[in-house]
């Protein structure tokens, strides 16, 4: 009997494959990164090919440890890093330019240009217009590369965010293939129509003939190909990853929130079937099932979290590991006035403002790696609490709030978290969310999985953290740190995008 479901779960720096059993159990784990391409300043790029490459490989690895025959796989869920942009020549199957990956903000100065249609944009899209989103990404490409519009033109381009990267490749049927959260990222997309909107298209410069279609999130995507897997299995749900995560974590009610902590940190409400439409906040489609209406959540969406742990890491070289970060933390009674403001990529919710940079402020003869590191911890519970002020003003209050993702693991973030919310933090026992959500959506798809009832009714957790603590004060400095780092970059003083 076929009773297992492989999670491709594609993120921004690292390729990962789960099985679970219907349970949600994981069998099998596979994961490697893949390299970032920083050609200049402000730009980040991926190989499109070397993720693929390394999510096959991390597929069959899956596999592998899970002790499980390709034949006993019933069914595949997909999620990815969103807004990442690919175009690729039909014909050749080859992309014509490295992604563009959602943090590149190349883009910015073209997105800026829209903004005086800002209010038109939000009611189609949801969106604001910015370099984050898919849409000036797919333009840039075809202004830059040589001959790309002319290849356009004669139907030879297709352009995909990661999910419908992977669909055509995976796919024996090479279907060209994306569904509503993923397509609701790309500023193109008409929320209310579950289309692509040819007045954006035209507005853009785009041809419709790029665009995959558009079908539900939990529709039939194709079969895997078993020349490549090894088992043919059909792809029957497709999440962006942090709706996916909404999903895996249960949030099938209004009002219900989750934050995930990975690369950026990412906060999402279920608002239920009508769009709600807030000032430095996204409206997105969180998922749309066959013969239902689309459910919305309420975004916040914060470039850097994690990453700018890896910056750490990988660009100061101040630590060998993020596994070090909760020791080195807890070695300090305070930040001792140390904060970080980690624009390295501008800031997402609620400010909007890719021209304001990183900055560290507080800094004495004292100051050493460990506080560094507890400012880079700080810093994702500090805009956390940002974006949860703007949940507030739209009359989604936070009772409590529902965390995953790498991050979580740490216990001193989870306290810090909950101390500055002033509210209690849930971490799922199943610490794989957003995996889980795209297995949980296909499985309910393929039957293996009764209903989101089960789904809602299996979550169970594994550490709830209350608030131990008064942190006004250091979320004052905070607040402080954070208008210096406006004043820097020769900014206003920050208050959430009024565009």
């Amino acid at each position: 009997m076929k009773k297992y479901i492989l999670s491709i779960d594609q993120g921004t720096t690292s390729c990962r494959a789960l099985v679970f059993d219907a349970q949600g159990k994981t069998v099998g784990v596979g994961q490697k990164e893949f390299q970032q391409f920083f050609p200049q300043a402000g730009y980040v790029e991926h190989d499109a090919e070397e993720i693929l490459s390394t999510q096959l490989g991390c597929i069959k690895k899956a596999v592998a440890n899970a002790g499980v025959q390709g034949d006993e796989i019933a069914c595949v869920g997909i999620t990815n890093q969103r807004e990442t942009t690919v175009v690729w020549n039909r014909e050749t199957g080859k992309p014509i330019h490295r992604a563009i990956v959602w943090q590149c903000r190349r883009t910015q100065e073209a997105a800026d240009s829209l903004k005086a249609d800002a209010e038109w944009f939000r009611q189609k899209t949801g969106l604001v217009p910015d370099a984050y989103f898919s849409g000036p990404k797919i333009a840039w490409i075809l202004d830059n590369v040589e001959g790309a519009r002319k290849l356009a033109e004669k139907n030879l381009l297709a352009f995909g965010t990661i999910d419908t990267w992977l669909i055509w490749n995976l796919t024996k049927e090479k279907n060209h293939l994306t569904e509503p959260s993923n397509a609701s990222r790309t500023m193109l997309f008409n929320i209310h129509k579950l289309d692509w909107d040819d007045e954006l298209l035209d507005t853009l410069v785009i041809p419709k003939s790029m665009m995959p279609k558009v079908v539900p999130s939990n529709a039939n995507f194709g079969s895997t190909n078993e020349a490549l897997l090894g088992f043919s299995a059909p792809i029957l749900g497709n999440l962006g990853d942090q709706q996916a995560a909404l999903f895996g974590q249960g949030c099938f009610e209004k009002g219900q929130a989750k934050c995930t902590y990975g690369t950026g940190a990412f906060l999402l409400a279920n608002i239920g079937e009508k769009p709600v439409f807030s000032h430095g906040m996204l409206t997105t489609i969180a998922w749309q099932l066959e013969g239902k209406h689309q459910v919305f959540a309420l975004e916040g969406a914060i470039f850097i979290a994690g990453a700018a742990m890896q910056w750490l890491r990988d660009g100061l070289k101040i630590i060998a590991s993020s596994d070090e970060s909760e020791k080195l933390a807890y070695s300090l009674e305070s930040n001792e006035g140390v904060y970080f403001v980690p624009a390295l990529v501008g800031l997402g919710s609620p400010w909007w403002n890719s021209d304001v940079r990183g900055v560290i402020t507080g800094i004495t003869r004292g100051t050493g790696q460990a506080h560094f590191v507890r400012a880079a911890l700080e810093a994702m519970a500090y805009q956390v609490a940002d974006v949860s002020a703007e949940m507030v003003k739209n009359d989604i209050p936070l009772s409590q709030l529902k965390v995953d993702g790498g991050a979580t693991k740490n216990k001193f973030l989870l306290q810090f978290q909950a101390d500055v919310l002033n509210i209690p933090i849930i971490r799922s026992g199943q610490v794989e969310a957003t995996a889980w959500g795209a297995a949980a959506l296909a499985g309910i798809t393929h039957g293996i999985i009764e209903s989101t009832d089960h789904v809602a009714g299996r979550r169970s957790d594994d550490v709830l953290v209350s608030p131990q603590s008064d942190k006004k004060a250091e979320y004052e400095g905070w607040k402080q740190a954070l208008e210096g780092a406006f004043t820097i970059s020769g900014r206003k003083t920050p208050e959430p995008s009024l565009i």
